[in-house]
């Protein structure tokens, strides 16, 4: 569903603007929230949904599962704008370090949003520790 690599700028208001490509996925809404690795993850609603309900299984006795919780659904669904921008909310500006510049990144079932300073970050470390990078390849069978 979502594969490619976007760099868009944020404005004054926090807003980013979505590809295009992507916005066909979203028309029904979608749920934006922490990731791992320091993004963002926005998710279509429809999947969203799905996910919570796996989230809502996971044991309440386990302290990670409900920090995974906490984290994860303290996020907000967010609806574009009529020139396709979303606004990022301050709290998770801040948690991915996103400033005017930022990188979408399409992960199939979500997209990733990274400050442009990481993502170069980690294709940087990628490209120094390409034999890592080989090894995932291979164990697709490529």
């Amino acid at each position: 569903m979502f594969s490619g690599e976007y760099r868009h700028s944020l404005d004054e208001k926090g807003r980013i603007i979505i590809p295009a490509k992507f916005r066909p996925f979203l028309q029904e809404g979608m749920f934006l929230t922490r990731g791992l690795d320091g993004c963002l993850f926005l998710f279509p609603l429809s999947f969203w949904n799905e996910l919570v309900q796996k989230i809502k299984d996971l044991p309440l006795t386990n302290p990670a599962a409900r920090a995974f919780s906490r984290l994860v659904l303290s996020g907000e669904e967010c609806q574009m704008d009529r020139l396709g921008r979303i606004l990022i909310p301050s709290h998770l500006r801040e948690f991915a370090n996103l400033d005017d510049a930022a990188v979408l990144i399409g992960q199939g079932n979500r997209i990733e949003i990274w400050s442009e300073k990481r993502w170069n970050e980690l294709v940087e470390r990628f490209q120094k520790e390409e034999s890592l990078f080989a090894e995932q390849f291979r164990e697709l069978g490529i």
